[in-house]
């Protein structure tokens, strides 16, 4: 199956849903039919599985060597379960009555770098700029646009914050995009990428990616994990481990390739 339908596949079925949850739980009211009960169960187990999955397989895709059956093998269980995670959180966070604006860019962000990420090893040992090239050159724009554009509202806004976000917070929105349309931008202008920088291109953009998961976990989950957890480093250090494995393999394949598969 191509990617183009597992994304419709997935969006159907996103779709079909996301109007029932109407609760920052993914909760119904208890008056509601049957089928929105149902709906907004799927949703919420769907959304756990797929985090849950998708972070023990970028483990498995981060940890194998690349190019790998093991690594490919991975890098779709995380794509799939990663896809339906962040569509999920995505599509219904304008649904929830509490403010949700940052998550809602947060998932589409996180969206982004995932599906352009995939399409770059798409093709046979080259990424060729392509009208997708251009529509992540305005999604990564549009990203980097809202991240300053929250930062203005919460420094002047009565709270100090954006639906509970410090200002400070969207600088990862800035910087991800900023990089991200850089990324596009190089692509369109060089017309194709090859070798080194189209494997860079693809490891940031997948570790980034769940980076945005692992700290939506980690950090923004408190409640999952008993207190000897957050007494320690632990939950500072899995958040930021896909950024630690990130930079490593941004210097390995920056390597000859003799050294860098001893490396690897």
């Amino acid at each position: 199956m191509t990617i183009a339908r597992y994304i419709a596949l997935l969006l159907a079925f996103g779709c079909l849903f996301a109007g029932s949850a109407e609760a920052t739980r993914l909760e119904v009211a208890e008056d509601a039919p049957f089928w929105a009960h149902l709906g907004a169960a799927v949703l919420l187990w769907a959304h756990i599985g797929g985090g849950v999955l998708g972070l023990l397989s970028g483990v498995a895709a981060i940890a194998s060597r690349k190019g790998s059956r093991l690594h490919r093998l991975a890098g779709k269980i995380f794509f799939v379960s990663m896809f339906v995670t962040y569509a999920i959180g995505a599509g219904v966070a304008p649904f929830l009555p509490e403010g949700q604006r940052p998550n809602f860019v947060a998932g589409i962000m996180a969206l982004y770098l995932l599906i352009s990420g995939v399409l770059t090893v798409q093709g046979r040992g080259r990424v060729s700029a392509s009208w997708t090239s251009y529509a992540g050159l305005a999604s990564a724009l549009a990203i980097t646009a809202m991240g300053a554009t929250f930062m203005y509202m919460g420094a002047n806004s009565e709270t100090g914050t954006v639906d509970g976000s410090p200002p400070q917070a969207f600088i990862l929105f800035m910087v991800a995009g900023s990089f991200a349309a850089i990324g596009e931008l190089n692509l369109i202008l060089r017309r194709s990428l090859a070798g080194a920088a189209r494997l860079a291109r693809h490891l940031w953009r997948m570790c980034f990616s769940m980076f945005l998961a692992s700290g939506s976990l980690f950090l923004g989950q408190p409640q999952v994990f008993p207190d000897w957890f957050h007494a320690t480093t632990l939950p500072i250090w899995l958040a930021f481990a896909p950024l630690l494995a990130m930079l490593v393999w941004l210097v390995l394949v920056r390597l000859p390739r003799r050294k860098r598969m001893q490396a690897a």
